[in-house]
């Protein structure tokens, strides 16, 4: 196969895992496209993003543009990929490339357009989900279908776990179709677009639970919303955060929190301080 010259747009938690498959596959970028540095942590300490980080570590060439825009995308490229960039890229940019962008996206499309595909997969109980790898066009996660490949799911998977599996998969079915792409062996597929659902972004707010209420949402939610915004209620005003829990017997089961400004302490132990308040 003739030598390929491609650009990256990265972002988290995705891109890293995928580059790394490129990377041992032989596919390298000759441009990564990654967001820009940012402060990180209590000190909030200007830190580069995984995506940045991998690429100045494989010596490629690196931008972090705030906004994209036509002139800071130098190359004759062959395609784009792009994978949890999360911002929008104009049309000018998307028709650079001699045979397009192609995105991974990880959700079963048209199932999930939008920020939180995995997140919504755990919230509503799916049986099974997957990666999509689409051709970009200028509407969110709308455009024809490349390739695309189905995992079940226990019920039992947390958000992490989920990144982890479809980051790996996602680099795989990649790697996998890039030569019949290229060559042109694949057939695009319009999506159903009736069949579409898309997802909004997640906010704070959406982790709060009511610990009495419907056992499965508080399971799924405590596996969807972990490390971010995590699952809590509120008790005298403070915000009580669910850090341990399992799913026994149709009972969603807490086992430790974190009251707000206080040591994690177990739920007996929790129960024991508000019954004597």
């Amino acid at each position: 196969m003739p030598k390929i010259n491609f650009a990256f747009f990265g972002g988290e938690p995705l891109s890293v895992p995928t580059l790394r498959k490129l990377h041992e596959n032989g596919f390298v970028p000759a441009l990564v496209i990654s967001n820009p540095d940012k402060p990180r942590g209590r000190n909030l300490e200007i830190t580069p993003p995984p995506t940045a980080l991998w690429a100045k570590q494989q010596n490629i060439q690196l931008i972090q543009p705030e906004k994209l825009s036509k002139g800071e995308i130098q190359g004759d490229f062959d395609f784009f990929v792009v994978v949890s960039y999360g911002k929008i890229i104009p049309k000018e940019i998307l028709d650079l490339p001699k045979y397009g962008a192609i995105n991974i996206h990880p959700s079963l499309l048209p199932r999930y357009r939008g920020p939180s595909p995995i997140v919504s997969t755990i919230l509503n109980g799916d049986k099974e989900t997957g990666v999509t790898v689409i051709k970009i066009d200028e509407e969110m996660d709308h455009g024809p279908i490349l390739a695309q490949e189905k995992i079940p799911l226990s019920g039992n998977e947390s958000l992490q776990d989920l990144e982890k599996s479809l980051a790996k998969l996602g680099g795989e079915l990649l790697v996998k179709i890039i030569p019949e792409f290229i060559a042109g062996k694949i057939k695009p597929k319009e999506q159903d677009h009736s069949a579409a659902i898309c997802v909004k972004k997640i906010t704070k707010a959406d982790g709060e639970i009511d610990p009495r209420g419907d056992p499965v949402k508080n399971w799924r939610k405590f596996r969807a919303y972990a490390p971010w915004p995590r699952t809590f209620f509120f008790k005298n005003g403070k915000r009580i955060i669910v850090t341990d829990a399992v799913f026994e017997n149709n009972q969603f089961i807490i086992k430790k929190v974190l009251p707000e400004g206080k040591k994690e302490i177990t739920w007996e132990e929790f129960q024991k301080i508000s019954i004597s308040k």
